[in-house]
């Protein structure tokens, strides 16, 4: 199949390469050419814009940072709807809005076409592991057409609803894991701080009911003073800001969410917002409030 991918970022780059690996086409588009350079060499086709993606693809998936970006490259100058979609079916894999999302069925449905918002869970690892949680939103029908692509680039592919079904279920993923990312760091500043060993305790915790995926995939990265980014910091406080707007449309308090998203920022106006979302741990270094290092 000739597929078409737009956003070759941290995970967008691991995707294409599963979907090269089984065998299919890839036409590829990203803002900075050289982070497509990789997959280029590797066999995937650069297009120029994602124009010339749509135009040269039966299936365009779409991994962008913003619902601005979004909105740019399907609807704006050399995007995918200045072109014939005919009987095309465009993916966006991006965490985005619900709204945005059914404003992209819309527009392709009446250019005889069909979309799914389908935003995936699972970090840098996930995408490089193929083992990435699927979240989709739109027709059944268009929605198994896509299954044994999903299936390539994860283990857990899931519909959830109609349009914008799969971004609400990525907000409820993002609500969750804001809990855990603080629950995480603040188990591990009070376990140094109380003399512990913070392998140890990491190893003790995960085989009991303290156990939780961003413990054990941050928490080593944590003792290991690596924060490179699975998931920019930048981008959980985009998703955790769409998680509130979308509560309060829906007359919802969330005020775990709420301070979540105020130590995030925090972080980021330290000038930690293009590290992982494990670097939240150096706000403890920066107050001095423990004084966390690695041990």
């Amino acid at each position: 199949m000739e597929l078409g991918f737009i956003g070759t970022g941290v995970m967008g780059k691991a995707i294409v390469a599963h979907l090269m690996s089984a065998g299919h086409k890839v036409n590829v588009y990203n803002r900075t050419k050289s982070k497509a350079d990789e997959l280029v060499e590797g066999g995937a086709v650069w297009q120029d814009t994602p124009a010339m993606v749509t135009e040269n693809s039966e299936i365009v998936f779409t991994m962008v940072g913003y619902p601005s970006d979004v909105e740019e490259i399907y609807f704006k100058k050399n995007g995918i709807f200045t072109v014939s979609i005919e009987n095309k079916i465009l993916v966006d894999l991006t965490t985005s809005t619900p709204t945005l999302a059914k404003k992209i069925q819309q527009t392709a449905i009446e250019k005889g076409a069909d979309a799914l918002d389908a935003p995936v869970s699972g970090g840098d690892l996930g995408a490089k592991n193929a083992t990435l949680t699927i979240m989709v939103g739109g027709h059944s029908s268009t929605y198994e057409k896509v299954v044994p692509l999903f299936k390539i680039m994860g283990k857990a592919v899931s519909l959830h609803g109609d349009a914008g079904s799969g971004q609400h279920t990525k907000m409820a993923n993002q609500i969750m894991i804001a809990g855990t990312m603080t629950g995480m760091t603040e188990m591990l500043v009070y376990a140094q701080k109380a003399g512990l060993d913070l392998p140890q305790v990491l190893k003790t915790l995960g085989g009991g009911a303290a156990e939780n995926w961003s413990m054990m995939n941050y928490g080593p990265r944590i003792l290991k003073e690596d924060y490179s980014p699975g998931f920019f910091v930048k981008h959980f406080i985009k998703d955790l800001k769409i998680a509130l707007d979308e509560a309060a449309e829906l007359s919802l308090e969330l005020p775990g969410t709420k301070l979540a998203v105020e130590l995030y920022e925090q972080l980021a106006n330290d000038g930690y917002e293009n590290d992982g979302t494990q670097a939240l741990i150096k706000l403890w270094w920066s107050e001095g409030k423990v004084g966390f290092y690695k041990n």
